[in-house]
């Protein structure tokens, strides 16, 4: 049986209007050192985003979301350079701070046997 192991996750923000601060939890980005995991999962509510924002580009957030999903696989189709970084390096660059549509939490910390067991119940509690 595998040991409890901690990670460190962040919850993807959709901010369609950044100066009214409001957004909505579109996906989990969750990072375990002692594994090497890396595991990015988006789900994006089309209802809770035009709830905000009825003239929100949807294509675009898409684009970023699949963005940060290829960037976290290090899928080297997306021709970033960021993706050839290691998995920590992605994992700090996609959950910094930034004041754009798309943005992360703060980073917070969990512990559990199976990674994707934990990110799947994260996005449940948090994003679904």
């Amino acid at each position: 049986m595998q040991d409890w192991q901690l990670y460190e996750y962040a919850i993807i923000r959709i901010v369609p209007r950044v100066e009214r601060g409001e957004f909505i939890n579109a996906g989990v980005l969750l990072y375990c050192k002692k594994e090497q995991v890396l595991i990015c999962k988006t789900h994006l509510s089309i209802e809770k985003l035009k709830a905000l924002d009825p003239e929100t580009d949807l294509d675009l957030i898409q684009q970023h979301l699949l963005g940060f999903e290829r960037i976290a696989t290090g899928a080297k189709s997306c021709k970033s350079p960021i993706a050839a970084l290691d998995k920590a390096l992605r994992f700090r660059w996609l959950s910094s701070t930034r004041s754009t549509m798309v943005q992360c939490s703060p980073i917070h910390p969990g512990y559990a046997q199976d990674m994707g067991h934990a990110v799947d119940k994260l996005m449940a509690q948090l994003v679904l």
